[in-house]
């Protein structure tokens, strides 16, 4: 029997993805259209920026733990191993409401439904899972050298059995199922910070 895949993200009911398109089609799409040529402007299919040397179409930047009256918790991923992250947990008070930040660009072409899935686990069996849409966008431009997003609130869990070490599996994927990012975390619940 296969494994299932336990960060694969959910079907919205009645949604259909599109017909993927390149770029250029996009720009040249009902180019007589007044409003779509206003929403594609917004894309900003205009006058991308990138490494023409880089293959990924999404290049997350920064996660953060945003927690209130405290430094961001944060990890680089322009500097940062992703081997990494298994060995240096995040350190969070147990109760404390904190909310994850992304930071990341898009290159080369429209992404289409970007989405985050998060599965936390303790011991081996699974005690939450997170799925945000995070959009559609276009390439990042000069005006827009990058994209932010910050997920809703979260609260710690605490008490004695709330304490103590989770492993935390995340993924960033899109409407063709592509993975643009998949990596391991740890988070430590303490008493404290």
């Amino acid at each position: 029997m296969a494994d299932k895949d336990e960060l694969a993200a959910g079907e919205t009911e009645g949604y259909k993805v599109g017909e993927k398109k390149t770029i250029d089609e996009y720009k040249n799409l009902d180019a007589e259209d007044e409003s779509l040529n206003k929403w594609k402007a917004s894309l900003g299919l205009g006058a991308a920026i990138g490494d023409p040397n880089d293959p990924r179409t999404v290049v997350i930047e920064k996660l953060s733990l945003k927690v209130e009256g405290r430094p961001d918790i944060e990890v680089d991923f322009t500097k940062t191993e992703l081997s990494a992250l298994k060995s240096t947990p995040f350190v969070v008070k147990e109760k404390a409401e904190y909310r994850i930040y992304i930071q990341f660009r898009v290159q080369h072409d429209v992404i289409s439904g970007l989405k985050y899935v998060q599965v936390v686990k303790r011991k081996g069996i699974q005690v939450d899972k997170t799925e945000e849409m995070l959009g559609s966008y276009g390439p990042n431009n000069e005006k827009t050298p990058f994209y932010s997003k910050t997920l809703p609130i979260e609260v710690a869990p605490d008490g004695l059995l709330g304490r103590g070490t989770y492993t935390a599996k995340s993924r960033f994927t899109d409407d063709d199922k592509k993975i643009h990012l998949e990596f391991d975390w740890v988070i430590e619940i303490k008493k404290d910070w």
